[in-house]
């Protein structure tokens, strides 16, 4: 199984939010590694940056979220995979057929777009325009 999560559904993984106990109900469900790219570095680093910034977590939790993830990705929880060379390509064919219809952010169209090259069986996302790109795009949502 090739599962892709956005940032969104793997944040609350590391974090306390309110999607907390619906990842983790997720990630104790799901059977294989979940997709993981330079993209979900990168959002993942930013997002506990804001996190700083907004004063919703402190340095200590900040570096304890960040270790947590880096123990899941050396214990298979995540399978890297550089993105895929066609990925902005696919984003723009998405963005120009559905972002007038579902208002969707360059981020998360890029996201569908890699599910989507990357041949992703299933997607999880806590966004709901997001989730809506994914399913316009082809892609199976994972239950929550």
């Amino acid at each position: 199984m090739k599962a892709y999560w956005d940032t969104s559904a793997i944040i609350p993984l590391y974090v306390r939010e309110i999607n907390s106990e619906q990842a983790a109900s997720c990630l104790a469900a799901q059977a294989g590694g979940i997709l993981l790219t330079p993209l979900h570095q990168l959002e993942f680093a930013n997002a506990l940056e804001l996190l700083l910034f907004r004063r919703e977590i402190n340095r200590t939790a900040a570096k304890a979220a960040h270790a947590a993830w880096m123990d899941d990705r050396r214990h298979g929880v995540f399978v890297p995979r550089p993105l895929p060379e066609a990925v902005f390509a696919t984003a723009v064919r998405l963005a120009e057929s559905e972002t007038a219809r579902r208002g969707t952010r360059s981020l998360d169209v890029l996201h569908v777009a890699a599910a989507v090259d990357l041949e992703a069986d299933r997607f999880l996302t806590f966004d709901r325009r997001q989730k809506a790109l994914a399913a316009a795009a082809g892609l199976k949502l994972v239950r929550q």
